[in-house]
């Protein structure tokens, strides 16, 4: 028989998986990101632990969404012109999905930060050609805090907006008009579960909003939270208390109030959980050496957060939760015993994952 024809036919029983179209630049990239699942926690827990990979979005992050909805927001609203100035507060991400999503519009880009967020960001988003402001980490309600400046800096220019993120409902809207959707079509509508930790409150309330329109009480939303949040306690108390105690490694999630991306369905959310950074921490290197995914520690979190979904619900349960960006962001951190050992965390990585702490 001819060789070839033996292959073709081999070859003809292969399924052909669709391959995207040309995008519109940058921007036509954001969204449509993999659902994961990751294979040794799905085995432990007798469910599918199922992780949307937004690290792949072209700016790495989560916040690529949200960037692009508040941006396209200013502009349906005609609060910003060709040439014009966009200002955020931001600990890091959304920033740098702005920084890139005004290099694509040709529009300019100033960003106010805590000096609390790592160095990697800081560079990153003055190398995307953003103005950076690293300014000290104060409460929201304190005017120095640095959505507050942020806002006076916009105030002070022509042409310019702040797109005030965590109050903006375009960022809530980003998700459900893209994430949500997303997640349904991705689990053939058999989502049972869905957590993940919430700074803005966008994400969680947006994917929230979505599910519970499709499928009611047929599928469970958990907060995750760390440490020094409060929103744990006023999910779990229904509202009664606003309880803040200790402090995170996490950056850009937990919050000390209800934001307006987050008021309109946080009494939708069926419970929460607090994670506790020894816990994050141990899950940022087993994913590493279990799946070869590199992520950061509020990734890491939702995942120990996914795992204690599973344990509510029972077996057989398919729980979504999000890998928020990489740990590129934040390695000179996360994989520095130094830095471990300052902040008490060292032991708290198993004995054969420590070959990936490589620097001092």
């Amino acid at each position: 028989m001819n060789p070839l024809r033996i292959f073709s036919r081999a070859y003809s029983t292969v399924k052909v998986i669709p391959t995207p179209g040309i995008t519109n630049g940058f921007i036509g990239a954001i969204g449509n990101t993999p659902l994961l699942r990751l294979k040794k926690l799905s085995e432990e827990t007798g469910s599918d632990i199922l992780a949307k990979a937004e690290f792949m979005n072209p700016g790495g992050s989560v916040k690529d969404r949200a960037a692009l909805f508040v941006v396209k927001d200013a502009e349906e609203k005609g609060l910003i012109a060709p040439g014009g100035t966009v200002v955020e507060g931001t600990a890091g991400n959304t920033g740098i999905g702005l920084a890139h999503v005004c290099r694509a519009k040709g529009y300019k880009c100033v960003i106010y930060m805590p000096n609390t967020q790592s160095q990697e960001k800081i560079d990153l988003l003055r190398m995307l050609g953003a103005e950076v402001y690293p300014v000290p980490a104060v409460a929201f309600d304190n005017p120095e805090n640095y959505n507050h400046q942020a806002k006076r800096h916009a105030e002070k220019l022509e042409n310019a907006v702040w797109t005030n993120q965590f109050d903006n409902t375009a960022n809530r809207r980003a998700h459900i008009e893209t994430t949500g959707p997303e997640i349904m079509e991705q689990t053939n509508g058999e989502v049972d579960g869905f957590v993940c930790a919430t700074g803005t409150g966008g994400t969680l309330a947006g994917i929230t909003r979505y599910l519970k329109d499709q499928k009611g009480d047929n599928v469970k939303v958990y907060l995750a939270d760390p440490p020094g949040s409060v929103l744990h306690s006023y999910v779990s108390t229904n509202g009664k208390l606003f309880e803040r105690s200790g402090s995170s490694i996490t950056e850009g999630i937990g919050q000390g109030r209800i934001t307006d991306n987050l008021a309109p369905d946080v009494k939708l959310i069926d419970g929460s959980f607090t994670i506790p950074d020894e816990e994050t921490i141990k899950m940022i290197y087993r994913l590493l050496d279990e799946e070869g995914i590199y992520v950061g520690a509020s990734s890491a979190l939702n995942v120990v957060a996914a795992v204690e979904m599973s344990k509510k619900l029972g077996k057989g349960k398919k729980i979504v939760t999000i890998l928020c960006d990489g740990a590129y962001r934040y390695q000179s951190r996360l994989f520095s015993r130094t830095w471990l050992e300052s902040k008490k965390l060292s032991t708290a990585i198993p004995e054969h994952l420590q070959k990936y702490i490589v620097l001092p």
